[in-house]
């Protein structure tokens, strides 16, 4: 088990201090695990209603998360996915209350209910006006099953801002409760996880998956869901949860909706975009017409990789509930309503991308230039897995796949470039092709490498062996001056310098076209061998240091394997 915490037994306590402690407007109640308004004597002085919610850690930011004016006066946190104790609930109650009263939203698990139901027949017998709201808006589960009840999962947020705004406004304990009651019934939730989660008590996951497993329809206590299926795509998985919400709440065409994507902990925020897009379209389709939208963390489960949706019908009331100002840390800044249509400009005019020659000729198909082309195209998208790995070892692991991105846009751009009689300008729209589709560190390396390579071209006038070698040597020297590097730092100019060199050299001795290309080749590939035993000073190897030792650089490996592709070719 590897997790940021102190002792297992602090966990909650530690947690429960750094939040507050990053918020002044809350505070910790002395000796509880229950966090505060710092202000909630002062509201409950001015008559307004208080709320109280909580039950086991390790849903983060709830609960403690969704306190502050505006929406809960206290959360109760007990163990990681244990309730708090009634005592604990009954604290709560004492610390906040006021003669406005106390509502308590509960979600629906059976210790929750419990300890929280016990403490509000306490506080009562004590004088103090408290009213419950439990809310069970898990539709994985029927209504009516075999089970314990509905679960209560991400949608009671959204109770918790409903209530919170209601109670801020000043409406008495029932009028607060009724709405948070409305809220609740209206309400649909339903998850889905990539991955288990790992209570530290424990020590070990909940439940296992395979590598292209999902669990359907899972609460958020890292226990396993209601099905066990296949990963599908994002899309697939928004259009199975928003099936079964919307069929559980009877939506029909034309109605309105609040739409909260939730993260279960481990998604990144990437993923949750893509999900939040497929919903919206899907329920575009659908003419459900969504008036508010959020993707965040809400309601975890540690770090479970997941997701779960929630749909909440909505008026224009609800809406103002949802609207209303809040100091709580973990609501959102933003005021979740969504575009229209996606906002697109139009880019500003450009050069065109590719030179063309005077009569319009282009590559002929059997060219000894688009065959080597090809050749190095092919060979790139065969070495995409390999050079992955490779770069997994000592850098980022893009280099592949950036690699066989290039590859793919030079073979379906090059019908359209300039004939082989014009090789500079075939270089340029290459580079452009490059620099278009590829990113990071390699495309503008292999951008520059490109463009220097054709004015060379172009100074000298001419296309022979010689030509082309001269070429090569004033691109390395594009590449060394671009990227700052120089031989020794473990780079791609590891292979790119001593080939150059070694190409010239044989050329310049008298040897043939083809046995200058095999040195060229043999230089460039002991070169990156010898990238393993050197410490890297440049490129992302150099945020690991000695780590990359043992392993050749990729970006060197990758030089080795195209310059190999353009002699074989020209062989052939």
């Amino acid at each position: 088990m590897k997790k940021l915490i102190n002792e297992v037994a602090h966990v909650v306590p530690d947690m429960l201090a750094g939040l507050a402690a990053l918020h002044p407007q809350l505070a910790l109640l002395q000796g509880q695990n229950i966090v505060l308004r710092a202000d909630a004597r002062e509201a409950a002085a001015r008559g307004e209603v208080a709320l109280i919610s909580g039950g086991g850690a390790g849903h983060e930011p709830a609960h403690g998360g969704y306190v502050g004016a505006g929406m809960l006066s206290a959360a109760v946190a007990g163990e990681v996915f244990t309730s708090p104790s009634t005592d604990a609930v009954l604290e709560a109650i004492r610390a906040v209350a006021g003669r406005a009263g106390v509502l308590l939203i509960v979600k629906n698990y059976t210790g929750d209910r419990l300890n929280f139901g016990l403490a509000a027949e306490i506080a009562r017998a004590e004088g103090i006006a408290v009213e419950m709201v439990v809310v069970a808006d898990d539709v994985a589960l029927s209504a009516n099953g075999d089970h314990a009840g509905r679960r209560g999962l991400a949608g009671t947020v959204l109770v918790h801002k409903i209530a919170g705004a209601a109670a801020s406004g000043g409406a008495p304990l029932a009028e607060v409760a009724q709405a948070a009651r409305d809220a609740a019934a209206a309400l649909g939730t339903m998850g889905v996880a990539l991955t288990p989660c790992t209570v530290p008590a424990a020590g070990k996951p909940g439940f296992t998956l395979g590598e292209a497993e999902i669990e359907w329809g899972l609460g958020i206590h890292g226990e396993a869901g209601v099905e066990r299926g296949t990963l599908v795509p994002a899309a697939d998985v928004a259009a199975r949860l928003l099936k079964q919400i919307a069929g559980d709440l009877a939506l029909q065409a034309g109605e309105r909706v609040a739409l909260l994507v939730n993260n279960l902990g481990g998604t990144p925020a990437s993923e949750l975009d893509i999900v939040a897009g497929s919903a919206l379209a899907q329920l575009a389709q659908q003419n459900i017409k969504v008036e508010r939208a959020w993707a965040g963390t809400f309601l975890s489960a540690l770090e479970m990789a997941g997701i779960s949706l929630t749909l909440l019908r909505v008026d224009e009331r609800r809406l103002a509930l949802l609207d209303a100002a809040t100091q709580a840390p973990a609501w959102p800044a933003g005021d979740g309503r969504i575009a229209a249509g996606t906002q697109s400009v139009h880019a500003a005019a450009a050069a065109p991308v590719a030179p063309t020659a005077q009569d319009g000729a282009r590559m002929s198909a059997d060219a000894p230039l688009r065959r080597v082309i090809e050749a190095v195209c092919a060979r790139l998208q065969q070495a995409e897995a390999l050079l992955t790995d490779m770069d997994q070892k000592v850098g980022d692991g893009d280099l592949g796949i950036s690699m066989a991105r290039a590859a793919q846009g030079i073979r379906e751009d090059l019908a359209g470039w300039p004939s082989e009689q014009q090789p500079a300008a075939v270089l340029r729209a290459m580079s452009a092709t490059v620099r278009r589709v590829v990113g990071g560190t390699s495309g503008p390396l292999y951008a520059i490498l490109l463009m220097r390579a054709a004015a060379s071209l172009e100074e000298q006038r001419r296309a022979d062996a010689p030509a082309w070698a001269a070429a090569f040597s004033e691109a390395v020297k594009g590449v060394m001056e671009l990227g700052g590097a120089k031989a020794g730092d473990r780079t791609m100019v590891d292979a790119l310098l001593p080939a150059a060199q070694a190409l010239q050299a044989s050329l310049d001795a008298g040897e043939t076209t083809a046995v200058a290309l095999d040195a060229a080749v043999s230089a460039a590939e002991q070169g990156a061998a010898a990238t393993s035993a050197m410490t890297p000073r440049r490129g992302r190897s150099s945020y690991i240091g000695q780590r990359a030792l043992g392993h050749p650089d990729p970006g060197a490996h990758a030089v080795g394997l195209w310059l190999a592709s353009v002699r074989d070719a020209l062989k052939a």
